[in-house]
């Protein structure tokens, strides 16, 4: 396992979008996670078999100001958990994961946030998170 880098932006991008359907959707993001990485606000980790990445996974830092209760003015959201079909089942995830909880807790971030398919879920749930009721989102219109 290995943090990554600005030059594994492609790949991280190949992760969040790994359909052939969404392949326009890549260059734009790889070039966001490669200025995120420089920036420190992208945080990720990479597992390699032999010269190939079968894992991967990272976490987005969101500069969201103290709350009520929180003075860490500092949010995190996981994202771009991936693993290799040949390689899944294995607990990599779960061990990529982790490295980011660790690299989080390192910098003293203490809300972390995550979006889930139903197949993930027992996975997240047994790092400790916790589905909630109370978020919504909303799609604006371009202007």
């Amino acid at each position: 396992m290995r943090p990554v880098t600005p030059a594994d932006a492609a790949t991280v991008a190949a992760h969040r979008y790994p359909d052939a359907r969404d392949l326009a959707e890549r260059p734009a993001y790889a070039a966001w996670v490669e200025g995120a990485i420089r920036e420190g606000l992208y945080l990720g980790f990479l597992l390699e078999g032999g010269k190939e990445v079968i894992a991967g996974a990272g976490v987005t830092l969101l500069h969201w100001g103290p709350t009520r209760g929180d003075p860490q003015p500092w949010r995190a959201r996981v994202v771009n958990v991936w693993t290799h079909p040949d390689h899944r089942r294995a607990g990599h995830a779960r061990t990529l994961v982790r490295a980011c909880l660790d690299a989080l807790r390192a910098r003293g971030v203490t809300r972390v946030s995550l979006g889930s398919s139903d197949m993930a879920r027992p996975l997240y749930a047994g790092l400790g998170f916790v589905a909630s009721p109370h978020e919504m989102t909303l799609t604006l219109p371009p202007e």
